[in-house]
């Protein structure tokens, strides 16, 4: 039986990360792998610091969905992969990888990951967290600033400069291909309850 891919898509600090965690811990113990998009952007070693530092974070070219599509396809086919990690400090990946094994539930969760129809094409149940752009913002901020050693000046540069329009550009309209809308993300119990029941129910538990 192949594994039942979730998509959870959503604006910066909407919640999807909490969603992910929440339908996770609801399900079976090994019944759930978690891939995080963030992990696959793009390994620029051939930047200096600087220029690094002013790339475009927030634009689908600055993920290497080529990597997360074949990494989708083999757990579909029953295959591990090693999921790379990635330095938020430094913007470039780290040597260790982290090795996810098939699992009955895969969920890929990310603030892009309903805008590559290849995508798109291999996630079963897409859902788009939906929370209000000044509680994101907040959620973003400390999350930078407590997880990824970030300063408020370039959260703020970050934000006006790339942030907020790739958010308009990209991730809002990519909510039209949501299965499932779930407003204020992990706060909703009702809608998380739904969700994994019927995960519940898909396994056969």
């Amino acid at each position: 039986m192949k594994p039942l891919v979730i998509g959870i898509a959503g604006g910066t600090g909407s919640g999807k990360t909490t969603v992910a965690r929440k339908v996770a811990a609801g399900l079976p113990d090994d019944a759930v792998a978690i891939i995080e998009h963030d992990c696959y952007y793009r390994d620029r070693r051939d930047l200096s610091a600087e220029e690094r530092a002013a790339l475009n974070y927030d634009h689908p070219d600055a993920l290497d969905n080529d990597m997360l599509v074949e990494h989708l396809e083999k757990l579909r086919r029953g295959e591990a992969v090693e999921v790379p990690a990635y330095d938020f400090k430094t913007h470039l990946r780290r040597a260790e990888t982290r090795r996810v094994e098939p699992a009955p539930v895969v969920i890929v969760e990310g603030i892009l990951v309903f805008v590559d129809q290849r995508l798109r094409d291999l996630i079963d149940m897409k859902i788009f967290v939906d929370t209000d752009a000044d509680i994101r913002i907040m959620r973003r901020i400390r999350r930078d600033i407590e997880e990824r050693g970030r300063d408020f000046k370039s959260i703020r540069e970050q934000y006006y400069n790339t942030v907020r329009p790739m958010h308009i550009q990209f991730v809002r309209p990519s909510k039209q291909w949501a299965d499932l809308i779930i407003p204020e993300g992990g706060r909703n119990k009702v809608a998380l309850d739904l969700l994994i029941g019927k995960l519940l129910h898909a396994l056969g538990t």
